[in-house]
């Protein structure tokens, strides 16, 4: 479904993405992670298509990224991206959004209506839903991006940190329940960047860690404890991985304040 071929990418003259390749199958769920800085952003934003990679490619069920302008729109029909901090238009009610969000992606009418009927009280929003959004909290307006991306019903999701943002506990347990269920349906691919380990094991099929630009691993949870030789919690497991010394630096740090 998504295949990532050799890409690269900078800012200016800093290398931020250095020959990255990984293949995202129909389906899957594929969590993306690393120390902040690394990158995470930079590949979800290209596999989005909001960025060009300098060099390498990207394709989405075959069609290379931003390759033509009608092969992109083809793409795109296909395709939602949240981004960690969306666009709203803060004068429209959070219904109006979603109805517009629906309708641009050609969801068929009164299904869309009954699906935002049950994504406003799954995400606590019934009683804002016809209130302006720039009335909402940060966690509300949260909620309201979460939906636009899900009302699309579009086969391949693209998350930036949907956990982020002020989402409440219950929020939390929302997203990652219906993360589950598409994940368990086989028919939605989705790829997210997740800085939480607690939140990916449940939720993803395979875990790509980018750390200094490069891709450290890409693996199921079970096969990255084999690499590391780790039967502890995915967090033990991802800090042997990224940061090898962190344990010994715990270590020293404790035997330094017993002094």
């Amino acid at each position: 479904m998504i295949n990532v071929a050799d890409v690269w990418h900078h800012y200016g003259i800093r290398p931020v993405l250095k020959g990255i390749s990984m293949r995202v199958k129909p389906g899957e769920l594929v969590a993306v992670m690393g120390p902040n800085g690394m990158g995470k952003t930079t590949l979800i934003s290209l596999m989005a298509g909001v960025l060009c990679p300098i060099k390498g490619k990207i394709e989405i069920n075959g069609r290379p990224r931003r390759h033509s302008v009608e092969e992109e729109i083809e793409i795109r029909k296909k395709v939602v991206f949240l981004p960690d901090n969306p666009y709203l238009p803060l004068r429209s009610t959070g219904r109006e959004f979603l109805l517009a969000t629906g309708m641009l992606y050609e969801v068929e009418s009164f299904r869309l209506m009954e699906h935002i009927e049950r994504l406003l009280p799954l995400f606590d929003l019934e009683e804002i839903a016809d209130s302006p959004i720039r009335t909402y909290s940060a966690g509300q307006k949260k909620k309201i991006g979460l939906c636009s991306a899900l009302v699309t019903e579009a086969p391949v999701m693209i998350l930036d940190e949907p956990f982020s943002g002020g989402l409440d506990s219950a929020g939390l347990l929302a997203l990652s329940k219906v993360l589950k269920g598409l994940a368990d349906r086989k028919d939605v691919t989705v790829v997210m960047a997740v800085p939480v380990p607690e939140l990916v094991e449940p939720l993803a099929h395979k875990i790509a860690i980018i750390q200094r630009g490069k891709l450290l691993a890409y693996d199921t949870a079970e096969g990255l404890r084999k690499q590391t030789g780790s039967e502890g919690p995915l967090t033990e497991v991802l800090e042997k991985l990224i940061h090898p010394k962190v344990f010994e630096n715990i270590e020293h740090y404790l035997e330094g304040r017993a002094q």
